[in-house]
């Protein structure tokens, strides 16, 4: 051999191991390698019709691998002066820029029974352009599958989109031409190198880096941002239509303390004016004494209704005093002794309309019976929250009775059950022959809410004194009794 030519292929050789060094690459003298191996593995360099610099070629061609075999082995070798990208199936499998080098890739793993799309993009950075391409496939039942490069690949026009995933050629696609067979001009010297490129392995996707997860995931989300900006807006409505009850209410509160209360007040004034001129014997005193009683019962159930529509008497220590002052006084003509056990952490606690309503129906019934059927000298009245319950116990010391012997006629009991059901509640009435009864209400309790429109009424509580006919005791004196 020359000694210029001996010297020109070490320096190829050298130049090759670097470069096979810098990507990371297992280089393989192509000297271990005959001509022989090189054209039975490749094909014919090929390229489009016209030939530019910086052109990039864009090469297409499928193959099929039979429904029903194993892949023993999958060898592909190629090259392209001066530049290439290859990829399989959409995937790329690896790059090269040299011409004077044979690339080799393994593809056993990632070849399976189906459709493959082979791709590559070349580019001919100056002068002459070609790609040669070998690829070969042996099943494990003897076949051998062999794809190389020559007119059955096509070429990819500049604008068409997802060609590397395209399962059939378009017409406008037309096929590529044969430019040298392998070892012809101007690429008729040997290979002085094979970088064997690394083995890829198939990509495994979890269930959660699918594409139908991930849509689905994004639907749930949309309808979870939907639907809360549908309860938010329910919810701002919810709040208008509450400020805008309570400001009603506060309104026919006032008119009914000013204007009927106060009418009302006059009735009674006048007519114990008349009373007074006139004696309780006579026929028209006693019409007069009874319109005088009737007017008070009446003008007794106005302030009931005031204390009720009252936006401001909605928490629980306003209701709290109201029951506590209602029972003293309906207490005061009995021989009952009323005792008090209050909770004062009451303060920031509400109680909606129909639910101090129903309670005080309830209390009242339960009041009524003692002082009717219990014969008892002492009740006990009590008010305490219990976590975000509100418990009310009346307990008295009367002669008691058997629950299960009640008549269905006599209907009060029922009655309360009724009224804490449709809240939601508990009524629960424990009494024995000779050992009093005991009457507990039971309710879930609401967080306090902003009140903006309740100023206008002044802040009063109803005051509970001692009497020397009853017993009036409390666990706290904050409680505002």
């Amino acid at each position: 051999m020359p000694a210029g030519l001996a010297v020109w292929l070490a320096l190829m050789l050298g130049l090759a191991a670097v470069h096979g060094q810098d990507h990371g690459l297992t280089n393989v003298p192509a000297t271990l390698m005959s001509s022989e191996t090189f054209s039975n593995t490749l094909g014919s360099w090929i390229w489009a019709d016209t030939r530019a610099d910086g052109q990039v070629c864009r090469f297409w061609r499928t193959f099929t691998v039979p429904e029903g075999t194993r892949v023993r082995k999958a060898r592909l070798r190629m090259t392209a002066d001066n530049e290439f990208i290859l990829s399989l199936d959409g995937r790329e499998m690896g790059r090269g820029a040299e011409w004077r080098e044979i690339y080799d890739f393994d593809l056993t793993p990632l070849i399976s029974p189906g459709r493959h799309v082979l791709a590559v993009r070349a580019r001919n950075s100056f002068s002459f352009a070609g790609m040669i391409f070998g690829l070969r496939v042996d099943l494990a039942d003897g076949r051998v599958i062999e794809v190389k490069s020559d007119p059955t690949w096509r070429i990819v026009p500049d604008d068409s989109r997802h060609w590397e995933t395209a399962i059939s050629a378009l017409p406008d696609w037309p096929a590529a031409r044969v430019v040298a067979a392998f070892g012809g001009d101007p690429w008729s010297q040997m290979p002085v190198n094979v970088n064997v490129m690394p083995v890829l392995q198939p990509i495994h996707l979890s269930f959660w880096q699918t594409g139908w997860f991930q849509v689905t995931l994004l639907a749930v989300c949309g309808l979870v941002m939907l639907l809360s900006l549908w309860l938010m807006t329910q919810l701002a409505l919810h709040k208008q239509e509450q400020l805008l009850l309570r400001r009603e209410r506060a309104r026919i509160a006032r008119d009914i303390h000013d204007d009927l209360g106060s009418r009302m007040t006059q009735l009674v004034l006048h007519g114990e004016v008349a009373l007074s001129e006139l004696t309780p014997e006579t026929a028209a005193g006693g019409q007069l004494e009874r319109i005088c009683q009737d007017a008070r019962g009446v003008l007794s159930t106005l302030d009931e209704i005031l204390w009720a529509v009252n936006p401001r008497r909605d928490t629980l220590n306003d209701f709290t005093a109201y029951v506590c002052s209602y029972a003293e006084e309906f207490l005061r003509p009995t021989a009952i002794q009323c005792r008090f056990d209050v909770d004062s952490e009451t303060t920031s606690v509400v109680l909606d309309l129909p639910v101090r309503r129903a309670l005080l129906m309830a209390i009242k019934e339960t009041l009524n019976n003692a002082v009717k059927h219990s014969g008892a000298t002492e009740l006990q009245l009590q008010i305490q929250r219990r976590g975000r319950k509100l418990a009310v116990v009346v307990t008295d010391n009367g002669q008691g009775f058997d629950p299960t012997a009640v008549t269905a006629r006599r209907n009060g009991l029922t009655n309360m059950a009724q009224r804490l059901r449709e809240l939601g509640g508990t009524c629960v009435v424990t009494s024995r022959p000779g050992q009093g009864c005991r009457v507990e209400f039971a309710l879930a309790l609401k967080p306090s809410r902003w009140r903006p429109f309740t100023n206008w009424w002044p802040a009063k509580s109803p005051a509970i004194t001692r009497s020397s006919a009853h017993e009036t005791t409390q666990t706290n004196e904050s409680a505002g009794h």
